[in-house]
């Protein structure tokens, strides 16, 4: 995969189907008027088609905009999507296993926690 994202990065996937014959300027569009983020921050985007056999991944690398997109031959992306408009937050790995064609239905966190130093210091100071 293409997308060398460190863990922390986050990924959002857009929690409709999307026309993905929208280009740099269409999707980042719906990244700032509906799921109310800047694109500048750094974070990655997930948009699906309505058939599912298409994605698209907006992100912004520090010196401009990427899009990434992946059509499948056979099969379909998982539903990331839901009814109540609730949009999914996905790690980078979670993100790697999705175009890869993984169900993420039911995961479970195996990683382990995000580092924090602050505990770190706590503890010694015990």
């Amino acid at each position: 995969m293409i997308l060398g994202t460190s863990r922390s990065v986050r990924v959002f996937a857009y929690p409709h189907a999307t026309d993905l014959r929208k280009g740099f300027n269409g999707l980042y569009g719906l990244v700032e008027s509906e799921l109310r983020r800047n694109v500048l921050d750094g974070e990655l985007f997930l948009f699906v088609n309505r058939r599912r056999n298409a994605c698209k991944v907006l992100v912004w690398d520090g010196t401009g905009l990427c899009l990434f997109q992946k059509r499948l031959e056979r099969g379909r992306f998982a539903k990331l999507w839901h009814d109540d408009d609730t949009v999914v937050q996905l790690t980078a790995s979670e993100l790697a296993l999705f175009i890869e064609g993984c169900d993420l239905i039911g995961k479970r966190v195996l990683s382990p926690a995000e580092f924090m130093p602050k505990a770190i210091v706590s503890a010694a100071q015990i």
